[in-house]
C-alpha cells in the first residue's frame, strides 16, 4: 500500500479503468428526481445525457472529475487517453448541456443533489479549467493547443452554462441557509462549502468566494469541543474532520494565521488523540451493502483530511505526527477495497483520488 502511494502517478490508469467502465453503466440507477407529470417518467439517460450512469448523478459527475485530474496528473494515461476523449466528446457537447440545465429549471428541483453532487460539479468545472490552462501553458509558443488541450478548452466552454446553473444555486441558497448540516453523508454542509470554495477561488469568482468564506465564519468560527459522536452507521464523511478540512481553506487564505488557534478550540485534546474515535478507521462488515460500504468511503475521506492537516501545521507541533499517522492508517483500511463490489466500486476510487493527491 505505501508503495502506491508514492507512485500515485503509475497507478492512476487503474482508478480510470475502473471509471471507465462504469461512466456509461446506465442500471443499475438511483435517481434524484421529482416527477411533475407522466411525460417526465423515462430513462436515465433521457433526463441525464451527460451524467447518467455510474448509479446516480453525483457519482457520474465525480468519476468525470476523476479522470480530468488523472489526465493532468498524467496526459499519456497508459494509452487510455482516446477513450477519456471520446467520451467528454460525447458527453459534453452543447446539446446535453442544455438538456442538464433545462432539467434543473423545472419546478420543485430546487433541492436537486443539493449540496453534495452542486460540490462536485463545481470540482469538476475547476479541474477542466486547471488542467486547460496548464495544457496551454506547457505549450505556450509553440504554435497553439495541444489536442488535449483543445479539448480540455472546448469541454470546459461547453459546460459553462451548466457550471453557471450552480454557481447561481448556491447564491441564491447561501444567503437563506440559516444552519449548516452537519451529518456525515450528501448534505454536509462543510464539504458542499470546501469544493465550491475551491472552484470559486480558481474562476476567480469573488462573489461566490465572498459568500463561502462568510457562511463558513458565520457557521463555524465559534465552534468548540467538539465530541465526534461518529461514525454513523452510513458515514462517508466525518462531520469533524470534514469540518476542520473547510476552516482550513477558509482560514489559511493569504497567508491567514487563525487556523491553528481555531483547530486548538475546536479539537483541544487533539495532540492526545482524543476524541479516539477520529484516529480509528470505520469497519465495514459488508461491502455489497451500499449504506454499509459508505464507511470504506469515509476511511478514504478521513484520509484527505487527515493529510490536509498534517500538510498544514507547523513543525514541531505533535499533531502534524499523528496526522500523518492517521491519514496512512485510514487510507491503508480502504485502498484495497476501491474495487470489487459495485456498491462501492462505483463511486470509491473518486475518494481514493483525493486522499492520494490532494
Amino acid at each position: 500500500m505505501h508503495a502506491f502511494r508514492r507512485n500515485t502517478v503509475e497507478h492512476l490508469d487503474h482508478f480510470a479503468s475502473v471509471v471507465l467502465r462504469h461512466t456509461s453503466k446506465e442500471y443499475p440507477s438511483k435517481l434524484d428526481h421529482v416527477i411533475n407529470d407522466e411525460g417526465e417518467v423515462v430513462a436515465p439517460q433521457q433526463l441525464h445525457p451527460m451524467f447518467f450512469g455510474s448509479f446516480d448523478w453525483h457519482s457520474s459527475v465525480h468519476g468525470h472529475w476523476l479522470l480530468v485530474r488523472a489526465l493532468r496528473m498524467s496526459p499519456g494515461l497508459d494509452g487510455q487517453m482516446p477513450e477519456i476523449r471520446k467520451l467528454f466528446d460525447c458527453r459534453f457537447t452543447a446539446a446535453n448541456v442544455q438538456v442538464e440545465v433545462a432539467y434543473l429549471g423545472k419546478p420543485r428541483r430546487e433541492t436537486f443533489e443539493r449540496t453534495y453532487g452542486w460540490a462536485w460539479l463545481l470540482k469538476l468545472a475547476a479541474e477542466l479549467k486547471l488542467a486547460a490552462a496548464e495544457s496551454a501553458a506547457a505549450t505556450g509558443g509553440t504554435g497553439g493547443l495541444s489536442e488535449l488541450g483543445a479539448g480540455l478548452a472546448r469541454w470546459d466552454e461547453a459546460m459553462a452554462p451548466l457550471t453557471q446553473a450552480f454557481v447561481d444555486r448556491y447564491l441564491r441558497y447561501l444567503p437563506k441557509a440559516t444552519y449548516p448540516v452537519r451529518v456525515g453523508t450528501h448534505n454536509n454542509s462543510a464539504f458542499g462549502l470546501a469544493l465550491a470554495l475551491d472552484y470559486a477561488r480558481i474562476a476567480k469568482h469573488t462573489a461566490l468566494e465572498t459568500l463561502i468564506v462568510d457562511k463558513a465564519r458565520g457557521w463555524y468560527l465559534k465552534d468548540e469541543a467538539c465530541q465526534a459522536w461518529e461514525p454513523d452507521g452510513i458515514d462517508f464523511l466525518s462531520p469533524a474532520l470534514m469540518e476542520v478540512e473547510c476552516m482550513r481553506r477558509v482560514l489559511t487564505a493569504g497567508g491567514g494565521a487563525e487556523f491553528v488557534p481555531w483547530l486548538n478550540r475546536f479539537l483541544p485534546e487533539l495532540a492526545q488523540k482524543k476524541p479516539a474515535t477520529l484516529f480509528v478507521p470505520g469497519t465495514v462488515s459488508d461491502r455489497t451493502d451500499g449504506q454499509i460500504a459508505h464507511l470504506d468511503g469515509l476511511n478514504l475521506s478521513r484520509a484527505w483530511c487527515w493529510r490536509n492537516l498534517g500538510k498544514a501545521l507547523p513543525a514541531g507541533d505533535r499533531r502534524k505526527g499523528l496526522a500523518e499517522e492517521a491519514y496512512r492508517v485510514h487510507l491503508d483500511s480502504a485502498l484495497a477495497h476501491v474495487t470489487g463490489d459495485y456498491m462501492g466500486e462505483h463511486w470509491l476510487a473518486t475518494f481514493a483520488l483525493l486522499a492520494l493527491t490532494e
